[in-house]
């Protein structure tokens, strides 16, 4: 079966058509498994490109990191004075799991690890400990159940390692009409953590849906009255985006801080922390560094001035994606795939004639250079750095693992580009897709599967057949991964593509069907994000999977890292706002050992940029 090969969409296996003006089941706009087939404004064969053509523009500024800056990064948390400091306090924090007796406590050191991103150092212990505490209270009887943030604290917790905990277990804290109890809205901290367990939430669970609803009325209601500054800004950061929706490098910089300032602060985890951070960083740089001279090298950000030159960017995705110091060559390889990616979405959004479209969406099936013959110069360009990037990853795999992958990855990238294909042809005919449509071929348009399956083979060893049987079934952890990522680049960077000409996204899809304001559109677009969410959690919940668990994180990372780099407006395409001082947190300033640091650090590093 060849990958991720999608049926038709106008099968007939839809049950339920839109436009409608109550919420849709996600899932009825992505069954498919296929990219829709081609619309009938058919372009012809032959390439026609007049010298005296008009081509669209978008307008995109150029990059504000330069080459010679990214490549005078340097970092001095690197060498073993720092790796053995790193060790001395991991070794502490061990004696600290086998102290702490109260499984409250317990959970409450591993939800700070988490967060302050340091907990992939002690894997081991957190599913030691979390089993113990699973199979100590039968899987469904909290540690107190008297105690909401407990409860909610430990829901949240086992959940998301993968144990089954029933909603059920909050039944305790409702009353005999079925709501909340209103005397938990004393609770702030029981408020809060309820609140973020509601996330871990999957289809059909009313009891969880019910916890969000009444943990944000409260959260949003204490905003409002509380004059404690540090507690209202934790609930504001988390209503803006909940805890299982956030990208973690991100989270993690920013607990830091909060943490640091905090009365219960642990001076061992706070170094661990900060320590453990820099010297990552530092490998982020390297890797950085690596991909900035592969991309100088390829020429493309200077020959394709009309796209955007988003390396730093690019990079940042894979950042969210997998920080881990072990994953270098991923990200590495990653930060390709994202750039590329970019560029050609350019092409067919902004550049490429439609004949000109046919001809490369042609050459990648055929994955021979021989067709690079009929191609514009931009295109042979872009054509020949994709073909020979992907046939180099190709052969470090098949020199390292014995094991031929290039059918896989020129089928996802022929299945990409035919999707883009689709949205040039509904663009230059004016055709307006349902929301069903659009759905379904952008959940393979947003590249999703693309990133996932390099992904894959470059974390996985040994590469199994089962595994790759799972991948050209297009499985869902995928699929719900791809329509997060579309929908939250919707809600960011639509406004700006229509503004300069594209298809209509799918706020504009829900509007034209239904007569919605664009905010009621928003909204529901909002829903079917949640909804998905809930798909997600099931899957990566799921009891057996041939997918690794790496590659499951990963894949729902990417969800993260989308919310994350959209949720103040387009973050991928426009550097020098919110995405510039995430790059500077997470990848140029080290954090400070010491808080009054922090400011000095910053304002030199603003003045070389």
């Amino acid at each position: 079966m060849d990958l991720y090969r999608l049926a038709s969409i106008s099968n007939g296996n839809f049950t339920r058509l839109l436009p409608c003006k109550t919420s849709t089941p996600i899932s009825s706009f992505v069954k498919s498994t296929s990219v829709p087939p081609t619309f009938l404004c058919m372009a012809t064969t032959q390439i026609s490109t007049p010298s005296n053509i008009v081509r669209r523009s978008a307008n995109y500024q150029p990059p504000i990191w330069q080459y010679d800056y990214i490549q005078s990064l340097t970092s001095v948390y690197v060498g073993e004075s720092f790796t053995g400091q790193i060790d001395k306090l991991k070794g502490e924090v061990r004696m600290m799991f086998n102290k702490v007796v109260d499984p409250l406590e317990r959970l409450e050191l591993i939800d700070i690890l988490q967060r302050l991103g340091i907990s992939y150092h002690f894997d081991d212990e957190i599913q030691r400990t979390l089993k113990g505490i699973y199979n100590a209270n039968n899987g469904g009887e909290m540690c107190n159940k008297e105690n909401i943030y407990a409860t909610a604290l430990e829901f949240r917790l086992l959940r998301q390692h993968g144990n089954s905990v029933p909603q059920e277990i909050f039944n305790n804290f409702k009353n005999e009409i079925g709501g909340f109890k209103a005397c938990l809205c004393d609770d702030i901290k029981g408020m809060l953590c309820l609140y973020e367990a509601s996330f871990l939430s999957v289809e059909g669970e009313s009891t969880l849906e019910e916890a969000r609803d009444f943990a944000t009325k409260q959260l949003s209601k204490y905003v409002k009255q509380s004059k404690n500054q540090n507690i209202i800004a934790r609930v504001n950061h988390a209503l803006e985006l909940p805890l299982h929706w956030r990208m973690s490098r991100l989270e993690a910089r920013w607990f830091i801080d909060v943490y640091r300032s905090g009365e219960d602060m642990n001076p061992i985890l706070l170094e661990l922390a900060v320590l453990d951070f820099n010297v990552v960083q530092a490998a982020h740089q390297e890797d950085l560094k690596e991909a900035s001279r592969w991309w100088r090298s390829t020429g493309l950000g200077e020959k394709l001035s009309f796209a955007r030159d988003r390396l730093m960017e690019s990079f940042l995705w894979t950042v969210g994606k997998t920080f881990q110091p072990q994953f270098g060559s991923c990200r590495r390889m990653l930060t390709k795939v994202n750039i590329l990616i970019t560029q050609i979405d350019d092409i067919y959004d902004v550049y490429g004639t439609l004949d000109e479209l046919e001809l490369f969406t042609d050459a990648i099936e055929r994955w021979d250079t021989n067709a690079m013959d009929q191609l514009p110069y931009y295109m042979k360009l872009c054509f020949l750095s994709l073909h020979n990037s992907i046939n180099e990853m190709a052969f470090d795999i098949l020199k390292e693992q014995g094991f031929h992958i290039i059918q896989y990855l020129r089928k996802v990238w022929a299945d990409l580009l035919r999707s883009y294909l689709l949205e040039a042809k509904w663009y230059y005919s004016g055709y307006k897709p349902s929301l069903q449509e659009y759905i379904g071929n952008a959940c393979i348009s947003i590249a999703a599967q693309v990133m996932l399956v390099h992904v894959y083979f470059s974390i996985t060893n040994p590469i199994t057949k089962e595994a790759l049987d799972c991948l050209e079934e297009f499985p869902n952890i995928i699929r719900w991964s791809a329509v997060v990522l579309r929908l939250a680049d919707d809600l960011g960077t639509s406004k700006d593509e229509l503004e300069r000409g594209d298809v209509p996204k799918s706020i504009q899809c829900y509007m034209n069907e239904t007569g919605a304001s664009e905010e009621d559109a928003r909204e529901h677009i909002r829903s079917l994000i949640s909804e998905t969410w809930n798909k997600m959690n099931e899957e990566a919940g799921a009891a057996s999977s041939p997918l690794s668990r790496t590659f499951i994180e990963i894949a729902m990372n990417l969800a993260r890292t989308a919310q994350c780099i959209y949720l103040h407006g387009d973050g991928h395409g426009v550097e020098d706002r919110e995405t510039k001082d995430n790059v500077l947190s997470l990848i140029i300033h080290p954090i400070p050992l010491h808080k009054d640091e922090h400011e000095a650090t910053r304002d030199s590093t603003l003045a070389k940029v």
